[in-house]
């Protein structure tokens, strides 16, 4: 009589995976595989490692989690979180997904404010809030303002404010960064802004996993793309305090065009970083005064 079959183990769903994931051109293969694992296993990484068996509800649960992602939505909407400079975030199709070239962005605008005393600091475009936590998270002395229009979008900010435990430094408002600041916003050391910058007939040219599952609301920036860059460079600068610095994430091939507007627009000292493709990602100016 031939022996029972040997029950999948965790590494052997995991390497199954991995193999598929590679084979459809998937990026972050192993990432993703692990994280499928966890999600649909409720196991955590550590306990990943030391493997063993899975039970069949627990193979389907990874299976169908895994056959979704195959048919392109993203691993993060799957799970229900992403990391984002180190801190946990809840993230839902109401908000994009935070990505590594974001994180140049917060690192920018990092490095400048543990420079300053006691900063206040608004991230306008917020999203997840994955900027302004980063901030907030990393230099202890600011305190955030975390704009967005979007209701499910700020729901999902003051999610994030309470899962990292930084109530006490950043709070979430209701902005439009379309339209002129109200005049009970207050002033600021620095704005942080990652806009939609997709121009609005390229939307439909954008990989399937953006495209179909990450908010529109989010990506289109007009017909050439630029519009939120030119509103906030017009009507925002007023709540920047003097010497206070704009850091705007944008998209490939946006950064002069986005510099010119700063630098029309009366800000100085405007710089250019790319991020770790060489892709200029980030554009900066500051608002003249000390």
């Amino acid at each position: 009589m031939p022996g029972a079959a040997e029950p999948l183990t965790c590494r052997g769903l995991y390497l199954e995976l991995r193999c598929a994931f590679e084979a459809a051109g998937l990026p972050g293969a192993a990432l993703e595989a692990r994280e499928l694992l966890c999600a649909g296993t409720g196991r955590t990484r550590e306990a990943l490692l030391r493997d063993g068996p899975l039970t069949q509800g627990e193979e389907e649960r990874v299976r169908d989690l895994a056959a979704r992602h195959l048919a392109g939505e993203p691993v993060a909407y799957l799970i229900g979180e992403w990391a984002f400079y180190g801190l946990p975030l809840t993230v839902t199709p109401a908000v994009l997904i935070p990505r590594v070239d974001t994180e140049v962005l917060a690192g920018e605008a990092i490095a400048w404010l543990q420079a300053q005393e006691r900063p206040r600091v608004l991230d306008l475009c917020a999203g997840s809030g994955c900027v302004g936590l980063a901030l907030a998270d990393q230099v202890p002395a600011c305190r955030v303002v975390l704009g967005e229009l979007s209701t499910e979008a700020l729901a999902v900010c003051g999610e994030n404010v309470r899962r990292c435990g930084l109530e006490n430094r950043a709070e979430v408002r209701r902005l439009d960064a379309l339209r002129p600041p109200p005049e009970d916003l207050g002033r600021f050391s620095c704005i942080v802004c990652n806009p939609p910058y997709i121009p609005d007939g390229d939307i439909p040219d954008l990989d399937g996993s953006v495209r179909d599952f990450e908010p529109h609301m989010a990506l289109r920036g007009g017909a050439d793309g630029l519009d939120f860059y030119r509103a906030i460079v017009r009507d925002w600068r007023r709540v920047l305090l003097p010497g206070g610095r704009l850091y705007f994430e944008v998209g490939i091939g946006q950064a002069e065009a986005v510099r010119a507007l700063l630098d029309a627009g009366g800000f100085t000292g405007t710089a250019v970083v790319p991020d770790g493709q060489g892709i200029d990602r980030v554009v900066s100016g500051a608002v003249p005064g000390t």
